[in-house]
């Protein structure tokens, strides 16, 4: 399953479970170019990735709030690598939370842009490469909540639901090209999203955040948080050629939270 001379586009990889992507396409040998906004963070991330097979690592400084210029950067990007990418992994910071129904119209739009079009235009400039080759991997870090809507994530329900239905559309048309199109939907992971996400939860309950902690730990099988490793492992099973065979499909890792199959 490694990954030698494959190349990988990996959004939001300063970070999280970008971070973890990144070091681990890297650790399988992949050529790892990273996307973001922050170019301090993005130079020292690639600067220190892995290199067992001595190869090099790049990345794009682009932001996610503003589509043009991820399609305009991307481009430049490809005119000066033509060779394009072999793996896509589309992963960017979700959505603030709150009930849907205090959510503000522009809240919608945002995400909307942030995820789903930002995804798209993406594949737009990297599946022709693919196609030539006839092998490509896209593959997007979604959320649970794809399966089963999350209780105050009102704006991220509705936009990860958007790009999974997008995933699975594309999934279709790109199955006769040798490419594939899956969706990693992580949940209860440690990562700066989830501190967030409880902390909000200690300020409108009251409680402690042992005690939310514990709430949500009741309702995982696991009875523990997941890592953003184990989330990466998943990404990088998919974009090896043992999963070949496997597109369209959504991969919780969650410990066994989501209760539908």
């Amino acid at each position: 399953m490694d990954l030698l001379s494959q190349r990988a586009l990996v959004g939001g990889s300063t970070q999280g479970i970008g971070y973890a992507v990144a070091q681990e396409l890297a650790q399988r040998g992949a050529a790892v170019t990273l996307i973001a906004r922050n170019e301090t963070a993005l130079r020292e991330v690639a600067a220190a990735l892995p290199t067992p097979a001595g190869q090099t690592h790049d990345y794009i400084v682009a932001d996610f709030c503003q589509p043009d210029q991820v399609a305009e950067n991307v481009h430049a990007y490809l005119t000066q690598h033509p060779k394009g990418f072999d793996i896509l992994v589309n992963n960017t910071g979700g959505p603030a939370g709150g009930p849907i129904l205090d959510a503000p119209v522009d809240a919608f739009r945002a995400a909307f842009e942030q995820h789903l079009v930002c995804n798209h235009l993406l594949a737009q400039a990297l599946v022709p490469a693919m196609r030539q080759r006839g092998r490509g991997r896209i593959i997007n870090v979604i959320s649970t909540s794809v399966k089963q809507p999350l209780p105050g994530l009102g704006v991220s329900n509705t936009i990860r639901a958007a790009v999974g239905n997008w995933a699975k559309t594309l999934a279709t048309e790109l199955g006769p090209d040798g490419i594939t199109v899956n969706n990693v939907l992580p949940g209860a992971t440690v990562t700066q999203r989830h501190t967030s996400l409880i902390e909000k939860k200690v300020e409108q309950t009251g409680q402690t955040t042992a005690q939310i902690e514990a709430a949500m730990l009741q309702q995982i099988p696991a009875r523990r948080f997941g890592h953003a490793a184990e989330v990466a492992a998943a990404v990088g099973f998919l974009a090896s050629d043992a999963a070949a065979y496997i597109t369209g499909i959504n991969i919780p890792v969650d410990g066994g939270r989501t209760s539908n199959l």
